[in-house]
């Protein structure tokens, strides 16, 4: 899987809500959901290139999809 560089963690909220994850709830961690996934972002900057991946694994979107909604 091709690796995304660094994201800025609210860039990476809009992106994640242009998908259809509204924002559950927020703290030092900002936890989205569609109905069906959990996904988890991290409240700092910028979020590196392993963890985004992870996090846009876990919402079943490619790396082009998520690029895409940046």
């Amino acid at each position: 899987m091709p690796k995304i560089p660094g994201v800025n963690h609210l860039d990476a909220v809009r992106a994640l809500e242009k998908a259809g994850f509204p924002v559950l709830r927020q703290g030092s961690h900002i936890v989205l959901s569609d109905g069906m996934r959990i996904v988890t972002i991290p409240r700092y900057n910028p979020v590196n290139a392993l963890t985004m991946g992870g996090i846009v694994r876990d919402a079943g979107l490619t790396v082009e999809e998520f690029r895409d909604l940046l």
